[in-house]
């Protein structure tokens, strides 16, 4: 079992940066991978970077590859996704993500431990 909580959500304008935390509590000992995904309203829910705590390995949806940066801190439990040259279309809530087995890290459903989420507002 393992327990998220997202944190670092806000309201910023275009251009802007802001960097969301995930802080894991319960199995953090296995490696697995976490994952930030996304849903902006009326939309399904979408990935945006997962990264492998074992080996550090990272992964990006295409449209916040440069601009978005997924990072942890193994001793804080804590993984941050830095996003940086905020646009409108990047409004939504953001969640954070955990599993031991994941064949497709920017997939939801292939997750079974979710956060609450943070929102991100970006405005023009």
């Amino acid at each position: 079992q393992v327990q998220l909580v997202e944190s670092g959500g806000g309201s910023v304008q275009a251009g802007g940066s802001l960097r969301l935390s995930c802080a894991a509590s319960g199995d953090t000992y296995s490696d697995k991978l976490m994952g930030w995904f996304r849903q902006p309203p009326g939309k399904e829910r979408e990935g945006v970077a997962a990264i492998y705590t074992g080996g550090g390995s990272t992964y990006y949806a295409d449209s916040v590859k440069g601009r978005f940066t997924i990072s942890q801190d193994n001793a804080k439990n804590t993984v941050y996704l830095q996003m940086n040259s905020l646009k409108p279309e990047d409004t939504a809530m953001y969640y954070c993500a955990a599993d031991s087995w994941v064949g497709y890290p920017l997939r939801p459903d292939e997750y079974n431990y979710w956060g609450q989420g943070t929102q991100v507002t970006v405005s023009s």
